[in-house]
């Protein structure tokens, strides 16, 4: 047992199936006794996802493996400030006797400010930040700058440390006049173990058969809803322009752009060459990383994207928007010449056509997108996370709980569903 081990609440609006395996990891770490607190349980149950325009239950396990907790929310569970509004969260915070809050609902609802008070009012260090790497909106309002421009300097400040995903993200605080000490990087990570054990499980050949792709055709994915600030519509205009002999381009995703997708391939005359796989299930997804040769992610915004992580973990190498998070993190890193201006399609379709026309120096970028994955994995997360802890607890001038202290879990504590103050 380490000398020090920290009680930490990760409060997140509801599960998720990226961050469920962290959780588990960071659960199993001696450093820490965690508990998560979920304002709904949208995702670990059936659901309308209108981004997806369908009905989603992830097929994963969102809430094994660690303690969790759902404090009813009393909003409407709308985008708006007040719905998502959890006033339990207040006695949680109050009489949990945590060491820090890790708040992971965003500034936008009314239960981050009743956490950020309770822990101010309890001594307890608050932990906060953001995914973004821009101050201009996924909207694309641009008026919308000047005020995050004010007021987010004086939003960080108000964590004790900020936890920023991405490299992206740490700079976007620095221009904020964070100072560097007081932000952290805990990178945006999958399961990597997980997705590299389902990968080699994998019969690639066997999988493209599937779609009806010979072994020496080369296969294009594009992975994400089919919404318009992805740019699925580049992908495809791009691949089209290429005009790559024996090629195939896969949509694995559904949303609102799919007709028209489906009515341009048939415009550009590539519509035998184009394969619509519609919502694809957790489970499902290492497979058709495996059996892709490369992925293509166009989007106009995201703030990461780990779908890169996944796709890389399962050795398919990335060509990605620069607007993009993980175009800097993890796809430059590999092929520089991989990240291209979002939204110039003639660009993209050079790109794409240099890629596939030297097959083996794509295997050896598959070879080099597996070693670069490997050094931006749950362990760096995890790492970086007790760090951000530790230096926000020393900031309060606070000991951490120790081990025997009659609150602290064992590490033998149970996982699942926990009681915890209402």
């Amino acid at each position: 047992m380490p000398e020090r081990r920290y009680r930490v609440l990760a409060l997140a609006t509801h599960p998720v199936q990226y961050m469920s395996p962290i959780f588990r990891k960071m659960a199993g770490q001696p450093e820490l006794d965690l508990h998560v607190a979920y304002c709904s349980l949208r995702g670990a149950e059936a659901g309308y996802d209108p981004e997806f325009g369908a009905t989603v239950h992830w097929d994963m396990p969102l809430l094994e493996g660690y303690p969790w907790t759902h404090v009813p929310n009393r909003g409407s569970g709308s985008e708006s400030f007040f719905g998502i509004c959890n006033p339990g969260v207040w006695k949680l915070i109050r009489e949990g006797e945590f060491d820090a809050v890790l708040g992971f609902t965003g500034y936008r609802c009314a239960t981050f400010w009743m956490a950020l008070l309770a822990a101010k009012l309890s001594k307890t260090a608050f932990l906060f930040g953001t995914d973004a790497v821009t101050l201009t909106p996924r909207d694309g309002r641009g008026w919308k700058v000047t005020p995050k421009r004010i007021f987010w300097p004086w939003l960080f400040r108000l964590a004790d440390q900020v936890i920023v995903p991405s490299s992206g993200s740490r700079d976007l605080m620095y221009s904020l006049r964070q100072p560097p000490d007081r932000v952290t990087l805990t990178p945006y990570s999958v399961d990597n173990d997980w997705w590299i054990e389902q990968s080699s499980k994998v019969d690639r050949q066997a999988v493209r058969a599937g779609w009806g792709v010979s072994q020496t055709d080369a296969v294009v994915l594009f992975c994400a809803k089919l919404q318009p600030w992805k740019r699925p519509l580049d992908v495809l205009g791009a691949f089209a322009k290429a005009d790559i002999a024996k090629a195939q381009l896969i949509f694995a995703g559904e949303g609102p752009l799919r007709a028209q997708l489906e009515a341009e391939a048939t415009s550009l005359g590539v519509v035998d060459r184009v394969r619509f796989l519609g919502f694809v299930n957790q489970t499902q997804l290492p497979a058709i990383y495996t059996a892709a040769d490369l992925m293509v992610l166009s989007s106009e915004y995201d703030a990461f994207a780990v779908v890169v992580n996944e796709a890389m973990c399962c050795g398919c190498p990335v060509i990605a928007s620069d607007k993009v998070g993980a175009a800097r993190d993890l796809v430059a890193p590999v092929a520089p010449e991989f990240v291209y201006p979002c939204g110039d399609v003639e660009v993209l379709s050079k790109v794409l056509r240099s890629a596939l026309s030297d097959r083996p120096r794509l295997a050896s970028l598959a070879a080099a997108a597996s070693k670069r994955i490997a050094a931006w994995s749950p362990k760096q997360n995890i790492a970086g996370t007790i760090e951000a802890i530790r230096i926000a607890v020393s900031r309060l001038g606070r000991e951490p709980r120790h081990p025997s202290a009659a609150h602290s879990a064992s590490p033998s504590s149970p996982a699942g569903p926990q009681k915890l103050p209402e």
